[in-house]
């Protein structure tokens, strides 16, 4: 009988091998995950968090760790056990900092104080009413909660600018819950009322925040409580001043890591779904187009909410594809026709049924699309299938549905794994930018060779100094481009605005089209001045345009750009990540010389004494003028 996951993490831990057994953790607490008890993650967590990060990261080199500091007016040692479980369920070490009890107040406020001065990815700002209701008089009235609230949103607001001009990091805020405990002290219903709204309009003063800047997150905590149970334990509370319970907690610990997931650029892009008792109730092989349902019945409308889900995901910029054991013409018929259907052909840019295994379905459609494995998604009603995908190919997060149709939703949404941390209209367009890849690919088939497909193509190249209303676009970039990132730097909207601004700095955005149509923004420059030369710090392309050479035309427009503006040379680094090694000896490949090297990291040099020319089949246009 196979021991249950808790079990198999307690085993590794009495056994004294968690630290040496670190790569099999992620996949144990999938299994702890899905089962959805939120106390059985605690409690793995508890015993995560006992290991040396130092030790783990020995023994499992490129382990990546996540410094977070945690500040706020509770206890907040509670937090701690399953915020380790969650970022340890994506591989990651959580390597924490918690401040005093009731300090967020004095740790906001001093710049020579730990938060400023430490090196953490996002500081937690744990916010709970208290910090409201100890400003109240006694005994109060509804104009006094008013004035606290007030009084409290006013003094947030400052803490929050002196972080960002003071501070590196991210700031990562909460809304605060309406406790029970505050308007049932008062008798009437009218005044119940008007502290209902105080408070709501201080939640919407507190979500505000985030529209200032990228490096500011505001978690609403009103979904979390209305999904994960109370918000408090009431003698936690009042003895161990623990005043968010521990599910809360638990809820809380999940959004962070799926925050860090989307500031590290580590969303998935695409969704890729089985089809039988997953899309629809029923087998189709078996059951035939009439016998399949995802409206008509009681049971078929729980498939048909999937569904619509699962389309205004892909409104949004995810990539659908499907991965069935099926016959394609009988699915494309039940797409094409089927009266039930919300979603069609249209809406997925892969089709894949047949009667391989989805584990090398899977690669097909990942080759087909030039997308990582690791921005796949796959969901299946099959444990078989679930169990063969998670084991064959860990870098695809399974989610695995069961037979209740009801609970499809929110299995698919429980770990957001698409969340971004801004929408841009590239996004908006992506699926339809893959849909035309397939066009591309009929005219590379017919064209009999690479060079009569590229002159047919008809690619264009435009490279410009970024503008204003193209940074948002350009964090994007750096956050989920990871093959062509030649440095794997990731870049806030607010840092990639400081760069533009700089005057050291050459801050370039690339956009292409073809016969096809606009591909948009598909690529960045971030370079600098470094004495006589011109040092590029980072480049990106999207996978979308990758062998059209756009990064040939890109580089060759700063080439020819700095031999104009009198530079000696152009540097640039390369800077090996798990996904971008294809692209190691790009800068060899134009003309650069490797200097100081190892394998993790390597500096090239172009004299610009030869500047190689735009490839034919392009067209490229330049337009460096005015302020980056």
């Amino acid at each position: 009988m196979t021991k249950a996951p808790l079990a198999r993490l307690r085993d590794l831990a009495g056994q004294g091998d968690l630290a040496e057994h670190y790569g099999s953790v992620a996949g144990i607490l999938a299994d702890i995950a899905a089962d959805g008890t939120a106390a059985d993650l605690i409690r793995a967590g508890t015993l995560l968090k006992r290991l040396d990060p130092d030790l783990i990261k020995e023994r499992h080199p490129g382990t990546q760790t996540v410094s977070l500091a945690v500040t706020g007016w509770s206890t907040l040692d509670g937090l701690i056990a399953p915020l380790t479980a969650e970022l340890a369920r994506h591989g990651w070490v959580l390597d924490p900092y918690v401040s005093d009890f009731a300090s967020y107040r004095k740790d906001l406020s001093d710049t020579t104080g730990r938060l400023y001065t430490g090196s953490f990815e996002a500081v937690l700002c744990v916010l709970d009413a208290q910090a409201v209701l100890d400003r109240l008089p006694g005994p109060w009235t509804a104009s006094d909660v008013e004035a606290a609230a007030s009084d409290f949103g006013t003094e947030l607001e400052e803490l929050t600018e002196r972080y960002l001009t003071e501070g590196s990091g991210r700031l990562v805020l909460n809304t605060i819950a309406l406790p029970r405990s505050l308007t049932h002290q008062v008798i009437d219903y009218a005044t119940r009322c008007q502290i209902g709204i105080v408070w709501r309009e201080l939640n919407i003063r507190l979500l505000r925040l985030a529209a200032r800047s990228d490096r500011i997150a505001v978690i609403d905590m009103e979904p979390l409580m209305a999904a994960s149970g109370p918000l408090s334990d009431a003698r936690m509370a009042q003895y161990a001043k623990m005043r968010l319970s521990d599910e809360l907690l638990a809820a809380y610990a999940r959004e962070v890591a799926h925050l860090v997931r989307a500031f590290r650029g580590r969303s998935r892009k695409i969704l890729v779904v089985d089809l039988d008792n997953t899309l629809w109730d029923g087998i189709l092989g078996d059951d035939g187009p009439d016998g399949i349902a995802a409206a008509s019945t009681l049971r078929g409308e729980a498939f048909g909410a999937f569904q619509r889900v699962v389309r205004q995901l892909s409104s949004q910029g995810v990539l659908l594809a499907v991965c069935s054991k099926n016959d394609e013409a009988l699915v494309l018929q039940v797409l094409a026709e089927h009266t039930d259907m919300a979603l069609r052909q249209r809406n997925f840019v892969r089709i894949v049924a047949n009667w391989q295994s989805k584990d090398a379905n899977l690669r097909l459609i990942a080759q087909e699309l030039d997308l990582g494995l690791d921005s796949f998604v796959f969901v299946d009603d099959s444990p078989a299938e679930c169990g063969l995908v998670a084991s064959t190919l860990p870098q695809v997060a399974v989610v695995g549905l069961d037979d209740e149709p009801a609970l499809h939703v929110e299995r698919l949404l429980m770990d957001d794994w698409f969340a971004t941390p801004r929408l841009t209209d590239e996004d908006r367009r992506r699926s339809e930018s893959y849909h035309t890849q397939t066009a591309r690919q009929q005219l590379r088939d017919a064209a009999g060779s690479a060079e009569s497909y590229l002159r047919d193509l008809g690619v264009t190249v435009a490279v410009s100094r970024t503008k204003g209303f193209e940074t948002e676009r350009l964090s994007q970039l750096t956050l989920r481009t990871n093959q062509f990132n030649l440095t794997g730097e990731r870049l806030s909207a607010a840092e990639v605005t400081t760069r533009c601004a700089d005057p050291e700095c050459l801050v370039l955005s690339v956009r292409s089209a073809d016969r096809f149509g606009d591909n948009g923004l598909i690529g960045a420059v971030f370079a600098r001045r470094r004495g006589s030369a011109l040092h590029i710090d980072n480049m990106l392309l999207s996978c979308r345009v990758f062998d059209r050479g756009v990064e040939t035309a890109t580089m060759v427009s700063l080439l020819t750009h700095a031999r104009a503006l009198g530079h000696t040379a152009v540097t640039g680094t390369y800077r090996a990540t798990e996904r971008n090694r294809r692209f190691a000896d790009f800068y060899p490949t134009l003309g650069f010389t490797r200097n100081d090297s190892t394998e993790a990291e390597a500096e090239f040099r172009h004299s610009l004494e030869e500047v190689p020319g735009v490839p034919d089949h392009l067209q490229l246009a330049n337009d460096f003028e005015g302020p980056s």
